[in-house]
């Protein structure tokens, strides 16, 4: 149950499904530069990903062009004018409801984040049709997708807290049941919606009758999204974090994601000396490094607007120097501290040019509130549960304000000229993940293939969950689990290839050209190049 290296020469994309790879390789082909591959593949993966992200959820984005530094673009939707503590505590919440239409508080950036960036790829003199890029997806919504077992699964496991949402047993749930595993899934709402975009322009999901059409049926469902909240949307160019490392320059993006968490998990482990993958210094000093950079994510970061520091500051030679003596080479931090769960797809695509998109997008849980709009189809996030019923709290709701978002992409720009996008689902296991990525390639010499399929583990909580211990999967040496067992790591051994570990993937470009690319064994995607 291996990744497969793939290798192309004159472009790739990488997605958690091989239906949006697929979609977004065809776009290359035919002449199509890396940002109009990834949003094919976005529209497509809402499709066929339903439970992990949809037209209702957010991205972000890190584009480089042929190879230089990125540029970020963060579609975060912030919260509903009305939607502020006094809202909630009026109808009687002590914290903001995790499901159904009270959950529905922040504007959808996703739409937004794609019109941004096809106006960077205006500027690269891309010309593909908007048309183009929506009709993989519509298709697949309208004609049907082959349900994944992770979406037959997920709707099952959540019926009980979501069958009552609005619209949701309509669509996951037909004539009573779960959607079965093999079977075709039609969405033709969504099919509609998506038609309608790509006629209208991108700017009707928040300007024009579609928006209109969501906000009316928001507010009838009970949500506090109201079209004016629409109306006032754009997704935001930012410039993202980066880090000096040994061997390149990663960059992720700045807060409100945990971006900078996982360049301070690399950081600090650079300083650690650790010499070879795999054991019990690798796993044991990546864990500690994760608390460490945990322990100041949850301090400091919210929306940007908020922040009474630079997370810049964090990244310093000093503060990383801090935290890395902090760290016990033989023993475990006590933990758990509160983690934060999510669901989301990485997305990643080079074109002949070397142009480069790292990806991401999200609903934030499973299904995010479960609330299916009636005329549009579009399923909506729950990513403002994140906020706080606390003024004091670091990220305490306010009208407006963006919610913490453990959803960040990551790129190196290494200093031989290659340029690596990497990344993964999974909430708390992401920027785990990717440091689990990096350094068993940047460090250790791994193939992409090997660095995704080797055993990882997971610190906190994701998909829902309850615990926050470390789970490691069965792969692992009996040697390294006792050995982090003894250094007073709450242990639980999960399957060898455990789907609660998320998905991952990987592509690299080399200074002659060629690609290389992988997708995580534990998901239904592919690496598709040419």
């Amino acid at each position: 149950m291996m990744a497969q290296l793939v290798r192309a020469q004159a472009g790739m994309v990488v997605a958690p499904h091989h239906l949006a790879a697929e979609a977004g390789c065809a776009v290359l082909r035919e002449g199509g530069n890396a940002v109009e591959a990834m949003i094919a593949a976005s529209a497509t993966i809402m499709v066929a990903y339903p439970h992990m992200n949809a037209l209702g959820g957010d991205n972000f984005w890190l584009i480089s062009k042929g190879g230089g530094p990125p540029i970020g673009i963060d579609a975060a939707g912030p919260a509903a004018g009305i939607a502020d503590i006094g809202f909630y505590r009026d109808l009687g919440h002590t914290e903001i409801p995790s499901r159904g239409p009270l959950a529905a508080l922040t504007v959808a950036g996703a739409v937004s984040g794609w019109q941004a960036a096809l106006e960077i790829s205006a500027g690269w003199g891309g010309r593909m049709p908007l048309d183009r890029l929506l009709e993989t997806a519509a298709g697949h919504a309208r004609d049907g997708v082959t349900v994944p077992h992770t979406l037959h699964a997920n709707a099952a496991s959540k019926r009980g807290e979501l069958e009552d949402i609005p619209g949701f047993a309509d669509v996951f749930l037909p004539g009573g049941a779960p959607v079965v595993e093999g079977t075709q899934f039609k969405q033709p709402r969504v099919a509609a919606t998506l038609e309608r975009l790509s006629l209208a322009g991108l700017d009707d999901f928040y300007r024009g009758d579609l928006g209109r059409s969501m906000a009316k049926d928001l507010e009838a469902a009970g949500s506090p999204v109201r079209l004016g909240d629409l109306e006032a949307y754009n997704a935001l160019p930012v410039e993202p974090l980066s880090l000096a490392l040994e061997h390149a320059r990663v960059y992720n993006m700045p807060p409100p994601t945990q971006g900078l968490a996982s360049l301070i998990i690399l950081g600090i482990f650079e300083r650690l000396g650790i010499e070879a993958a795999d054991g019990f210094d690798y796993v044991h000093s990546l864990v500690e490094s994760a608390k460490q950079a945990f322990l100041l994510r949850d301090a400091h970061v919210t929306d940007p607007a908020y922040m009474d520091v630079d997370p810049a500051d964090f990244l310093s030679a000093n503060a990383l120097d801090e935290r890395a003596n902090a760290i016990n080479p033989d023993a475990a931090l006590a933990w758990p501290q509160e983690a934060k769960p999510g669901d989301t797809v990485w997305l990643g695509a080079i074109d002949s040019a070397g142009n480069a998109v790292s990806f991401i997008q999200s609903v934030y849980w499973e299904f995010g509130s479960g609330l299916v709009l009636p005329e549009s189809g579009v399923l909506w996030q729950n990513r403002g549960t994140s906020f706080a019923l606390d003024d004091a709290a670091v990220n305490a709701l306010k009208p407006g304000r963006r919610p913490f978002h453990t959803i960040q992409p990551a790129l190196a720009l290494f200093s031989d000229g290659r340029v690596m996008l990497y990344g993964a689902m999974g909430g708390e296991g992401q920027p785990q993940t990717q440091s689990v990525i990096y350094t068993r390639y940047a460090h250790f010499g791994q193939d992409l293939a090997q660095a995704i399929s080797g055993p990882r583990w997971l610190l906190g909580r994701t998909w829902g969950a309850e615990t926050a211990n470390l789970r490691v999967e069965s792969r692992f040496a009996p040697d390294v689990i006792e050995a982090l067992r003894a250094a007073g790591h709450e242990l639980v051994v999960v399957g060898a290839f455990d789907a609660v570990m998320g998905h991952a993937g990987a592509l690299v470009r080399h200074p002659d050209g060629s690609i290389e690319g992988a997708s995580d064994p534990r998901c239904d995607g592919a690496a598709v190049g040419f």
